[in-house]
């Protein structure tokens, strides 16, 4: 399997069916062997049904479920460590990142990198319709937060499209202890603790009213577990590093 891509979902009734529909469109003609792995976080409505029930138009899908919510990263981290392909892709439900921004991926893992990121954030970006002012802010501060705790260089660690070479970043995905919002920092982290090569791209962007991060319980969780991450690392709590 040369690409599988991850897509957790929660509560995706009204835009799962579209997306699922427009990513096999595009990956059937990129000419390698691909899976779409949805891990369904314990969704309350209809999201399950309607991936199984598109089961038979897509093969090359298949749907994990969490059976409770256990948050993003844990989806993220269980579709990762079920899925097969030798790079794997990360992608938000609602396709903030369009899917189309992958050929400009694939080429970069050629030259070497380990990760790639879409970056809201570096020269060249395109951002289509923007976030709320309050919800920029936030993505501001919680950037400089994660500077401060773990790690410099990376302008955005948030974005949900990244790209991984399995081969380099299993090991990142079984060391990663945080669960929900802010496991991109804590993967990257770990992946800079390692040494691999991250490279940042720009992407197109468009911002989804429909965000499921709220603005001050999950603020504040994510605030936590970067902290968290940086105690764990200097307790000893992620062996091999």
């Amino acid at each position: 399997m040369r690409l599988s891509v991850i897509i957790p979902a929660y509560n995706e009734a009204g835009r799962i069916g579209p997306t699922l529909t427009r990513m096999d469109a595009y990956l059937s003609h990129l000419g390698m062997t691909y899976e779409i792995v949805v891990v369904d976080d314990g969704s309350t409505d209809t999201t399950c049904e309607i991936v199984l029930e598109m089961a038979g138009a897509i093969p090359a899908m298949r749907l994990i479920e969490n059976g409770v919510n256990r948050g993003k990263g844990f989806s993220v981290k269980t579709g990762f460590l079920n899925s097969s392909g030798e790079f794997v892709l990360f992608s938000d439900a609602d396709l903030s990142t369009p899917i189309g921004e992958l050929e400009r991926f694939l080429p970069e893992m050629d030259n070497g990198a380990d990760i790639v990121i879409g970056s809201r954030a570096v020269r060249g970006a395109d951002i289509v319709r923007r976030q709320p002012l309050h919800r920029m802010l936030m993505g501001k501060t919680f950037n400089k937060i994660v500077r401060l705790f773990t790690m410099h260089g990376i302008s955005d660690t948030q974005c949900g499209f990244k790209l991984f070479r399995r081969s380099t970043c299993e090991v990142l995905f079984r060391l990663q202890r945080v669960e929900r919002f802010a496991f991109d920092a804590e993967l990257l982290f770990l992946a800079k603790k390692r040494g691999l090569k991250i490279r940042e791209m720009p992407v197109r962007w468009i911002n989804s009213p429909e965000s499921k991060v709220g603005l001050v319980r999950d603020s504040s969780r994510m605030l936590a577990d970067i902290i968290r991450v940086r105690l764990d690392y200097l307790k000893g709590r992620y062996p091999g590093l």
